[in-house]
């Protein structure tokens, strides 16, 4: 019988965690690759709130259906590298007399703009659920200022640097970027596809019209459900290749990152033909997320459209120069804030985020599994902001599972942004 992690004493007084059980293996659609409404996991909600938590049969070794569903490219994650000692900064930190985190150096002393309470809180609560692979980046999207870069790798104790990383399937955080791409081409929040099927993966079939396409919703409803089919559709019907890349990097995809801590690109391979160009637009396509660029697809959504560069420092505040770049109309951020909602309002994250408070985040999900002939791994993802009409926090969790489980992305995105809330707005010092 597997036992339930216990937290830390201290966890649990700082943080009041409600910790989630344990749960087996779960078809990757469960958390987030849902063609339609959720009667599956409802059910399996249900039964798990009346029945205590046992051990999970591993996953079915069995192959994948053929279809655009299979990604192309090894995952990266097998050959992830651990950051050079010299880059890793958080490590190198060390309080000072007021207990912020500072560097020495040859320009002299440099205060972090992490927090080191939450810091140390979600660090802590990623050793106690020890997951294989996990990372948190929590920023604050008015000034970019990084809060929180927490990670932690049970399966490779040695691998730091995960926050920074682009190992990790975008999956259906990717709808984000398709879905400001059908923006750019004229589709609304309220515009309607109609589709069936592709919960794991997209045929050519499932492109065209059908009698079988009994189930429609709206844009918005399509990125809270994360309706699969319907986004591949919409994609095939309305998104050349070249528009749904330049979407991607405009959001600043297949480019380089600015940031003190040496960062991935993170690389979004948009293919030219049909089946595989509708898939990349679902979120089942080649293309890779960091942790660090996941929280600034949230702050980009949160400032109406501009990005801030992320900092590290302090002192990089006084050195911007110059108005942010705009990625996306104010009109356009507002559309996809609104598309967000319905990912915590009614969609695939409803039931992680409970209470006034958190009931004000906006976001979204992604899952997505390595199958055979691959090793098992279950990705999960929860990229959002909060409050939606004042942001003070933008957050972007992913974990890497095994067939058996102790927690998952939205429910850590959930507690970082529950904390920051918690606290009083501060003054920080910049020197």
């Amino acid at each position: 019988m597997v036992n339930r992690a216990r937290p830390l004493p201290a966890l649990a007084l700082v943080l009041s965690l409600g910790a989630p059980a344990w749960a087996g293996a779960l078809v990757d659609e469960d958390l987030d690759r849902l063609g339609f409404p959720e009667a599956t996991r409802a059910r399996a909600e249900e039964a798990s709130a009346q029945e205590p938590a046992v051990p999970a049969e591993a996953a079915p070794e069995t192959r994948p259906a053929p279809g655009a569903g299979d990604r192309r490219l090894p995952p990266p994650i097998a050959a992830a590298q651990p950051l050079r000692a010299e880059d890793d900064l958080l490590a190198l930190a060390r309080p000072d007399d007021a207990g912020r985190l500072c560097l020495l150096g040859p320009e002299g002393r440099r205060v972090l703009t992490v927090e080191p309470a939450l810091q140390t809180a979600l660090t802590r609560m990623l050793e106690t659920y020890q997951p294989p692979y996990a990372a948190l980046v929590v920023l604050e999207p008015t000034t970019g200022r990084v809060l929180a870069m927490a990670e932690h790798s049970h399966a490779d104790p040695a691998l730091r640097g995960l926050p920074t990383k682009a190992i990790f399937p975008a999956a259906s955080v990717f709808k984000l970027v398709t879905a400001t791409a059908l923006l750019d081409v004229g589709l609304g929040p309220d515009d309607v596809g109609c589709a069936h099927g592709g919960k794991r993966h997209i045929q050519a079939r499932l492109l065209a019209d059908s009698r079988a396409d009994r189930v429609c919703l709206s844009l918005a409803e399509a990125m809270g459900r994360s309706a699969n089919a319907v986004f591949a559709k919409l994609t095939h019907r309305h998104l050349t290749a070249d528009e749904l890349r330049a979407a991607a990097e405009a959001l600043h995809f297949n480019r380089p990152f600015d940031f003190p801590v040496p960062t991935d690109v993170s690389l979004a391979t948009v293919p030219e033909d049909a089946l595989g160009l509708a898939s990349t637009g679902a979120g089942f396509g080649d293309v890779y997320l960091s942790p660090l660029h996941g929280a600034m697809l949230a702050s980009v959504a949160a400032n109406g459209g501009l990005w801030l560069p992320p900092v590290l420092f302090e002192d990089q505040l006084d050195q911007r120069s110059g108005p942010p770049e705009r990625v996306l109309s104010e009109a356009q951020a507002s559309a996809l804030v609104r598309m967000m909602e319905e990912t915590v309002d009614h969609g695939t994250a409803r039931r992680y985020f409970r209470g006034p408070s958190l009931r004000t985040a906006v976001g979204k999900t992604g899952s997505l599994a390595d199958k055979p002939p691959l090793p098992f791994r279950d990705y999960t993802w929860f990229v959002g902001f909060a409050p939606r009409d004042a942001p003070r926090v933008a957050v972007a969790a992913v974990v890497v599972n095994e067939a058996r489980w102790r927690v998952r992305a939205p429910w850590l995105a959930r507690e970082a942004i529950r904390l920051v809330l918690a606290q009083e707005p501060v003054r920080h010092a910049r020197r």
